[in-house]
C-alpha cells in the first residue's frame, strides 16, 4: 500500500534548479528536509500557541497533537496534499461561550470532539457525492456570514479579559504585530504573530522592571496589583514529561455551541486544497473529500485525550509558496519537532505565562482576521449583497452572533450567539430562497472562487447554467 512515504532525490538534494519546485513525492537531503520541517514549526508556532491558551486548553498538549494530526493527515491523503495541521482558531468563541456557560476543558473537547465527527462525515459524503453537496447546503452567502459571525462574536472576550489587564502593553503588541504583518516580507511575515509574541513578552518584562506591578484585572474579574509576566511556574516545571490528558465531556447545549464550525473548517480545506493543487501543478480535485475526513479524524484524535481542534494552516502553505520545496518529507520532519516539543513541560510553562496584555493585542488583529476571512469568501465567489435574498439572512444572523441574542426554549435549554446566528443564516436562506420570487434566485457559484473544477465535467468545460468562471 502506498501511503506516501518515499522520496525521490530531488537533483543534487541541495537546492532545487531556477524555476523548478520540490515535489510532494521528493525530497532534499535530509538534513536541508529537517531544517525546512523547522521552518514549518515555527511558522505555526504563533496560532498554535495562542488558540489553545485562549480556549483554556494545554498548550503542550496542542503543540503535540497538531504534530499527530499532521501525521494522520499525511497517511490518510498519501502525501499527494503537503499540510500542515494545527490548533484551529476557529473554536476560540465557542470555547469561551461553552465556558462562560459553566463548561469545563472537558465540556469543550467533547463538544469539539463532535464536530471532527460531523466533518468527517462531510468529507466522506463529499467523496461520493462531489463538492456540489457543499454548495447546495452552504452557498458562499451562507458560508461567509457563519465565519464572520464567529470571529466578531469574540470581540467581548479581547475587550473584557486580555485588553484591560495591560492595555499599553496590548496597544504596543497590537501596532508591532500589524507592522510586521504587513511590512515584513517571506518567511518573516509568515511568523509574524510569532514575532508579536516575542515583542509582548519583552515589552511586558521590561514594564515589569521599569514600573513594578500593574493595578488592573488579572484575567479572573479581579482588580488587583500583579506582575505583568509571570514566570513562577516555569522553574519548577521539568525538561520532560508528558503533557495533561483528559476524556471529553459531552453536553448537547455546547454541541449546539460548537457545531457551525463545521462551515469554517470546510470552507478551511477546500481552499487549503484547491491553493496546494495550483502550486504543485497536481489538479487535487480528488482528494478534497479525504482531506477534510483526514482533518475530521486528526481533531477526533486530539480531542478524544484532551487536546484542541486541528486544521490546515494556511502559514505553512507561504512556507512552500515562499521555498517552493513541496516536499512532505518536511511535513514529516516538523511533526516530530512538534512531538518532542509537546515533552517539554518547561516549554508549556513558558506558553502558558503568555501576559494578558498581550494576548489582548494580538487578538485584536486574529479575532478580526477570522471575521473578515468571511467578507472575503464574499468577495472571491462574487456574492450580491443588493439581493435581499443574500442580505435579509446574513445581515440577520451575524448581528445575533455578534450581540450574543439569546433564544430561551425553557429555563434549562436555550440558543444564543454562534449557534442561534448559524441557524439563522442558513435555514432562513433556504426558507427565503424557496420562497422568493424566480428573479432573486440567480445562480450562485460554488463555495470559492476556486472549487468550481471539482465538478466539471469531463474537458473542463462549464456545466448546464454556469459561466465557467467560478465567479
Amino acid at each position: 500500500m502506498d501511503l506516501g512515504v518515499r522520496w525521490k532525490l530531488h537533483g543534487d538534494g541541495r537546492t532545487p534548479a531556477p524555476g523548478a519546485v520540490v515535489r510532494p513525492d521528493e525530497r532534499l537531503s535530509w538534513p536541508r528536509t529537517f531544517g525546512l520541517g523547522a521552518q514549518h514549526v515555527v511558522a505555526m508556532f504563533g496560532a498554535s500557541f495562542v488558540a489553545p491558551v485562549l480556549m483554556g486548553l494545554d498548550p503542550n498538549l496542542a503543540i503535540m497533537m497538531s504534530g499527530v494530526a499532521t501525521a494522520i493527515f499525511l497517511l490518510a491523503t498519501k502525501g499527494r496534499v503537503p499540510s500542515y495541521l494545527g490548533c484551529s482558531l476557529s473554536f476560540v468563541g465557542v470555547a469561551a461561550v461553552i465556558r462562560a456557560q459553566g463548561g469545563t476543558s472537558a465540556t469543550v473537547t467533547g463538544a469539539v470532539f463532535v464536530v471532527g465527527v460531523a466533518l468527517f462525515l462531510v468529507g466522506v459524503a463529499v467523496r461520493r457525492f462531489g463538492a456540489r453537496i457543499i454548495h447546495a447546503a452552504m452557498p458562499p452567502i451562507v458560508t461567509g456570514a457563519v465565519v464572520m459571525l464567529i470571529g466578531f462574536n469574540l470581540a467581548p472576550v479581547t475587550a473584557a479579559t486580555y485588553w484591560p489587564q495591560d492595555q499599553w502593553t496590548a496597544l504596543l503588541t497590537m501596532l508591532f504585530t500589524g507592522l510586521a504583518v504587513v511590512c515584513l516580507r517571506g518567511f518573516w511575515s509568515r511568523i509574524a504573530i510569532f514575532l508579536g509574541l516575542i515583542f509582548g513578552y519583552a515589552v511586558s518584562w521590561l514594564f515589569d522592571l521599569v514600573f513594578g506591578r500593574i493595578h488592573s484585572n488579572d484575567g479572573s474579574g479581579k482588580v488587583v496589583d500583579h506582575w505583568r509576566l509571570d514566570l513562577s511556574a516555569v522553574g519548577p516545571a521539568d525538561w520532560v514529561g508528558l503533557p495533561s490528558f483528559h476524556g471529553p465531556s459531552f453536553e448537547w447545549s455546547a454541541i449546539l455551541v460548537a457545531l457551525p464550525v463545521v462551515i469554517a473548517l470546510v470552507a478551511e480545506n477546500a481552499g487549503h486544497v484547491k491553493a496546494v493543487g495550483e502550486m504543485t501543478g497536481d489538479p487535487l480535485d480528488d482528494k478534497l473529500g479525504t482531506a477534510i475526513s483526514a482533518d475530521g479524524a486528526a481533531s477526533m484524535v486530539s480531542t478524544a485525550v484532551g487536546g484542541p481542534p486541528n486544521t490546515t494552516y494556511s502559514e505553512n502553505i507561504g512556507v512552500m509558496a515562499a521555498t517552493r520545496v513541496y516536499s512532505t518529507a518536511a511535513y514529516w520532519a516538523a511533526a516530530a519537532f512538534a512531538l518532542l516539543f509537546g515533552l517539554c513541560p518547561k516549554f508549556g510553562a513558558v506558553v502558558a505565562a503568555i501576559p494578558g496584555g498581550v494576548l489582548g493585542g494580538i487578538t485584536v488583529i486574529l479575532y478580526g482576521m477570522i471575521g473578515l476571512l468571511g467578507a472575503q469568501i464574499w468577495i472571491n465567489a462574487g456574492v450580491d449583497l443588493r439581493n435581499p435574498l443574500n442580505l435579509v439572512p446574513a445581515a440577520a444572523g451575524i448581528i445575533i452572533g455578534v450581540g450574543n441574542v439569546t433564544l430561551e426554549f425553557t429555563d434549562t435549554f436555550s440558543l444564543s450567539g454562534i449557534a442561534l446566528g448559524t441557524i439563522v443564516v442558513i435555514t432562513g436562506y433556504h426558507v427565503l430562497r424557496a420562497l422568493a420570487p424566480a428573479h432573486l434566485k440567480t445562480q450562485e457559484p460554488l463555495l470559492d472562487s476556486g472549487t468550481s473544477a471539482y465538478d466539471s465535467p469531463p474537458g473542463g468545460g462549464p456545466k448546464d447554467g454556469e459561466s465557467g468562471t467560478g465567479k
